[in-house]
């Protein structure tokens, strides 16, 4: 086939990035000049070229005080392929959360740490002490490939989950930055130790295949404006829909043979989740089947796709800049054309796959080799101590006493693996201390749902949503008992504003923040994220949650299959039904159960104590109280046997 030849070309001025990221020298400038000096903050150019190197410029909303300059802070994210930490890595990022940051972690959605609250001035310190541990913040943000999602469940006996790893790095490897800027500017130019690459790698980014290589510029694959915006990838293996596949931009699922032995990939193309409010040619939108590809041919196939982006991407507006937009306008036998013309043949037809699920690992599982792994639920990501829940320290012990390798997962929960079965009950031992709950314990509402950080941290942040979903799940919790469902377990996903990061248009029930206090709200997408939810309400107030909710949750009640899901209830009924119903709903045809209520008073003081820590831990009063007074009780309890045994 002939190497494309018809580029686009656009009589319509490029967008400003563009000339930000062409004058930036492959990513030095002006980040490397205004990183010496003695500012709070970078400029807005540095800000942009600052985020390749994976650092946004945020400040605390919290703090804003008109007439004053802004609480300037930097957030930094850890690149990691298929969620890898070390524990070296990660021994350093705690301790660079206790002196640069806000004294916490946040595992992300596609598998890295965030660290919020760093200083610009101490900003060279911490990515120098990253890259030290075996780790990585380049290509974490900007318009290039993002942290590569794999499987996180570290299974020895199923060679298809290792080979979803070794295909992660590859990729990372393979899409990472070349030019020299990000050891010149943050490690003196001084590269440091880190794993080789493989042959194959470095040989698919000299090999031209077709326009796919630029030989004169220091970014062979990229050039000097890199992508049109930024790329999402990860592998999978069949059946595994750990990773939300069908929302990546480019998805690689391995296929091996009956013996476990890799015989190629299916591919997949044009997923994407943001949008933006009143602009209705932005959408989240699934991936496409693109075809079947020998082992052999992964990596052409894989710059032929990226090259296609990087060079028919719309460079002018980039609301309508990612690869999703590209599949739609075209479609996909287009778009399958223009790849074949940069890979030089035609794909293979894809392979039938068995249905896809969803999985969180979290608890404890065999390896397949004699050692175990634990998933820990973490709310929302966010590594922390508070008050009856430390599991910061926790984490923290168990990897100095065992140095225990991390597997993060791309709903924000992390994996400790390489678990001698000794090793477990000082493991439990350690957990419980620190109040962790087991996984019998969690409740599903809590275990299957995803925030983003939104407010304060978040420059993008319409409203309030990793502090708000913890009582907003608690209340859907009590609505779920009142009309008589109470074991009922679904994905809840919200974000703070329409981008998605926490990704709720693939959730059961979503919330996307639309106003302060007010959220979109998006139902019926498959539980196992094969199926996009549709948008139900545009407005809805978080204070009128319960009587939206309700009659909702009776019609499910009522008319549901047996087995069957809340979004796949809302899916099959349709939402002309579900308005219907909702509408000659009578709320006082549910009888309310008769709850005693009991009554304590307490002080004035332990009342204010306690009304401010609600509000700066973003928990329900009633909780932090039950909390305590249960933790009282079984301290007092054991005291007490203690005194009956002597």
């Amino acid at each position: 086939m002939a190497t494309p030849t018809t580029k686009p070309t656009s009589d319509r001025k490029l967008s400003k990035l563009e000339g930000i990221k062409e004058r930036s020298n492959f990513l030095r400038e002006p980040v490397a000049t205004e990183i010496l000096q003695d500012t709070t903050h970078f400029s807005a150019d540095a800000v942009q070229i600052l985020k390749f190197h994976g650092s946004y410029q945020q400040d605390n909303r919290d703090n804003r005080v008109k007439g004053q300059d802004k609480d300037y802070r930097m957030m930094l994210r850890t690149r990691n392929p298929g969620g890898y930490i070390p524990p070296q890595l990660y021994l350093t990022l705690d301790r660079l959360a206790d002196e640069y940051g806000y004294q916490n972690l946040r595992v992300t959605t596609r598998q890295g740490f965030q660290l919020h609250g760093i200083l610009k001035k101490n900003l060279k310190a911490s990515i120098a002490a990253i890259v030290n541990s075996m780790g990585s913040t380049l290509g974490a943000c900007g318009d290039l490939n993002r942290n590569v999602m794999a499987p996180p469940a570290p299974f020895k006996n199923r060679p298809e989950y290792d080979l979803a790893w070794t295909y992660a790095d590859n990729i990372a490897d393979l899409l990472a930055p070349q030019t020299g800027a990000y050891y010149e500017i943050w490690l003196d130019g001084e590269k440091a130790i880190s794993a080789e690459e493989a042959p194959e790698v470095k040989a698919a980014r000299s090999r031209n295949g077709n326009g796919t290589v630029f030989h004169d510029k220091e970014e062979p694959l990229y050039g000097e404006r890199y992508m049109p915006r930024k790329f999402k990838s990860c592998v999978t293996v069949p059946g595994d829909n750990s990773v939300d596949l069908y929302s990546q931009d480019l998805s690689f699922v391995v296929i091996t043979d009956e013996n476990g032995e890799l015989q190629g990939f299916n591919v997949l193309a044009g997923g994407g989740l943001a949008r933006t409010h009143n602009k209705e040619e932005t959408f989240p939108r699934l991936a496409d089947e693109i075809g079947y590809v020998e082992k052999s041919q992964f990596y052409d196939v894989l710059k032929a796709i990226v090259a296609t982006q990087r060079d028919y991407g719309d460079r002018v507006n980039r609301r309508h800049a990612r690869l999703k937009y590209l599949l739609h306008d075209w479609g996909v036998e287009k778009f399958r054309r223009t790849v074949e013309e940069y890979f030089g043949q035609p794909l293979q037809p894809f392979k039938p796959l068995p249905e896809f699920k969803y999985e969180d690992f979290v608890g404890w599982h065999e390896q397949g080799d004699g050692k175990l792994f634990l998933g820990l639920f973490v709310q929302n990501g966010r590594v922390s101590d508070r008050e009856g829940w430390t599991l910061k320290t926790a984490l923290r012990q168990i990897v100095e006493k065992f140095s225990l390798p991390m597997r993060l997962t791309p709903h924000q929960n992390i994996l400790l693996y390489e678990i001698e079965p000794e090793q477990r009950p000082e493991i439990d031992r350690i957990l419980k201390e620190n109040g962790i709950q087991s996984a019998e314990d969690l409740d599903g509402i809590d275990r299957l749902s995803m925030a983003c950080p939104a407010l304060p941290t978040c420059g993008l942040a319409i409203t309030e949503s990793e502090r708000a979903i913890p009582d907003i799940l608690g209340r859907i919790r009590q609505l779920l008992d009142r009309v008589g469902l109470p074991n009922e377990e679904f994905v809840v996903r919200m974000t703070g504003c329409p981008n998605g990061c926490a990704r709720p248009y693939m959730a059961e029930l979503g919330f996307v923040g639309r106003a302060p206090g007010i959220y979109q709200l998006w139902l019926g997408a498959d539980p196992h994220q094969t199926r996009l939810a549709e948008l139900y309400l545009d407005r809805l107030s978080i204070d009128n949650l319960e009587a939206e909710l309700e009659p909702l949750f009776v019609y499910f009640k009522k008319d549901r299959k047996p087995g069957e899901r809340f979004g796949d209830f809302c899916h099959r009924v349709g939402f002309d039904a579900l308005r219907q119903f909702t509408e000659t709903y009578d709320p006082s045809s549910l009888k309310p159960k008769r709850k005693e209520r009991h009554r304590i008073r307490i002080y004035d003081r332990v009342y204010d104590r306690l009304k401010a820590d609600s509000q700066r831990l973003g928990k329900p009063m009633l909780a932090l109280a039950s909390e305590a007074i249960d933790k009282y009780l079984d301290e007092l309890s054991i005291a007490q046997n203690s005194e009956d045994n002597q």
